[in-house]
């Protein structure tokens, strides 16, 4: 895969590496890494970086992996994605950095890949309107121990994320993590002031509890 491109926060260069925690953020289907970081001056203020998927799509847009719903997503296409986003992390962030990794939709997936293959390197993790496959990831062992922070939000009215990848992801999250689940009454696929009042106090809370 091509090597990914991506925006950050003026406090993010190759002279100057982030201390503590930086925010990944992880644009869904057919969006680019100019998506998400509108989002940031709603969330506590920490260094981010907004990753473009390897997947280019019509009109500028990109995919983490191909998706042909209602058709399952191929694992080994996700498995590639992970790997892309490993090697982009190892290469533009010090081998010390904790993530705090924030995906939206198929985004919200690879955020859970990140957790779900390298948890040592994550100090939490944000799934927006996500999704997960029914595949067993390699830490998921040690998660069940450990079991991290993680909130995912979703709007009740979303209308992408079908109900098997749902029940998926809620039978999912209390095995891997200590969870925070909100659902939005009238909100589609999207995100919202309400779900990011909460993602902002959830991770002021995660984060403190980290830094103690």
């Amino acid at each position: 895969m091509p090597a990914l491109m991506h925006l950050s926060s003026p406090d993010v260069t190759p002279a100057s590496p982030a201390e503590g925690p930086v925010m990944v953020l992880l644009h869904g289907y057919g969006s680019n890494e100019r998506d998400l970081p509108g989002l940031t001056p709603h969330l506590p203020a920490l260094p981010w970086v907004s990753v473009r998927a390897p997947l280019p799509m019509p009109g500028g847009g990109a995919a983490w992996f191909p998706l042909d719903l209602p058709g399952e997503p191929s694992q080994d296409a996700i498995e590639d994605a992970t790997v892309a986003l490993w090697d982009w992390v190892d290469q533009a962030l010090p081998a010390g950095t904790l993530l705090v990794p924030i995906g939206f939709s198929q985004g919200g997936l690879m955020a859970l890949q990140l957790l779900r293959t390298r948890p040592e390197r994550i100090a939490a993790t944000a799934v927006l309107a996500g999704l997960v496959t029914d595949a067993v990831q390699p830490a998921d062992g040690l998660l069940g121990d450990s079991r991290p922070p993680l909130f995912w939000g979703r709007g009740l009215q979303d209308p992408v994320i079908w109900p098997d990848a749902i029940a998926r992801l809620d039978a999912l999250v209390p095995r891997i993590s200590t969870p925070t689940i909100r659902t939005y009454a009238g909100l589609g696929h999207g995100v919202n002031a309400a779900m990011l009042g909460d993602l902002n106090a959830f991770l002021v809370d995660a984060l403190d509890a980290d830094a103690g």
